[in-house]
């Protein structure tokens, strides 16, 4: 008798964990400082960036022409 191969279904999608994922482009320098950020705290490329926004989109003033 052959052996079966059981898989159990996962109960979320991959995308259904609350993220999205974005593609961005940047300067190399721009990206020089952000690896270098993560050198020094230990923390991942995504990780800081989701950081940075999330602090820098409270002190944003949208000012009118």
């Amino acid at each position: 008798m052959k052996e079966e191969i059981r898989i159990t279904k996962k109960t979320t999608k991959k995308a259904d964990d609350g993220y999205k994922i974005v593609s961005v482009r940047m300067k190399d320098e721009l990206l020089e400082r952000l690896e270098a950020l993560s050198a020094q705290t230990n923390r991942s490329r995504n990780e800081l960036i989701n950081l940075l926004l999330n602090a820098a989109i409270d002190i944003v003033r949208v000012e009118e022409e």
